[in-house]
């Protein structure tokens, strides 16, 4: 495995592999766990190249959010990604990714609106960007996003689609705790009791589906009933959203009949969690 740290040099090796070999991208923020070594591990099936960036990108950060604590282990996730099949990962220091007066975003606003941009506004431009400097530096063929981030997927796939960019964009399954907590860097902010209480939160979406797939469809009842199923199981949480969303605009929708995705986000002590499910009615159920 070759550790790259400068963005030229990257670019430089990636435009040399491209013409002949299938280049596959995991972009994360490391700190590595199950789900960024099941998407690197489902990479390694499908390209010839497989290149992982690891970089903290500070523009998806907003003001008083976790930049400087977030949880880094850089030794540990290179000695990983090696294990995995890693061809190149990349790790640039703070500071080459952007110059001083970089002034050039990405912004796909239409699905950044709601769910986690509304309350952390700045988010999604960052992740746009990040991931657009990425794809012009790797020129990926295919590049692998987790399902956890839904609308940071769906966000992804239509900047691909609108901006014309040569790359498939693969969304894979999210990877669980065997009590059922998504995996995510910042669960290790939670402490014992917090964690204790966290598979709650992925409790509550089942339970919201088989209301729906008992009948309620409508989404400002599910959305009274889990603000009171959470209330009660979680009693340390809070809520930011509990939303029912279309799958590919991300737009609320008030009624539901055909796929919706259950999406939450609740805090519990100082750590932000989110997690999500699609829900996919068999046709006409949602009318009976």
């Amino acid at each position: 495995m070759e550790i790259v740290r400068s963005p030229d040099r990257l670019q430089q090796v990636c435009l040399g592999y491209r013409p002949t070999k299938v280049i596959g991208l995991v972009p994360t923020m490391g700190y590595f766990h199950a789900g960024h070594l099941s998407l690197m591990n489902w990479m390694r099936e499908h390209c010839d190249i497989l290149v992982v960036s690891l970089f903290v990108n500070p523009s998806q950060f907003g003001p008083g959010e976790d930049l400087e604590t977030y949880p880094r282990d850089a030794e540990r996730d290179a000695r990983l990604a090696e294990e995995h099949g890693v061809d190149i990962l990349f790790m640039p220091p703070a500071g080459t990714m952007y110059a001083r007066d970089h002034a050039t975003w990405v912004e796909v606003p239409a699905l950044a609106r709601g769910l986690c941009g509304a309350s952390r506004p700045v988010h999604f431009r960052g992740v746009a960007t990040v991931v657009t400097k990425l794809f012009n530096l790797v020129q990926p063929h295919v590049a692998a996003f987790g399902e956890k981030d839904r609308q940071q997927l769906a966000i992804i796939r239509r900047m691909v689609r609108d901006l014309n960019m040569p790359v498939k964009i693969a969304g894979r399954p999210i990877v669980r705790e065997p009590d059922g907590l998504a995996m995510s860097s910042r669960n290790a902010y939670l402490a014992d009791d917090e964690r204790k209480q966290a598979p709650a939160l992925y409790k509550g979406l089942q339970a919201a589906e088989q209301w729906i797939r008992q009948g309620e469809v409508r989404a400002s009842v599910l959305r009274e009933r889990i603000t009171t199923w959470y209330a009660e199981r979680l009693p340390a949480g809070r809520l930011d959203y509990f939303e029912v969303v279309d799958p590919d605009s991300m737009h609320p929708v008030s009624e539901i009949s055909g796929p919706v995705v259950l999406a939450v986000a609740l805090y519990l002590g100082k750590t932000r969690l989110i997690d999500n499910i699609l829900v996919d009615l068999p046709h006409g159920a949602a009318d009976s």
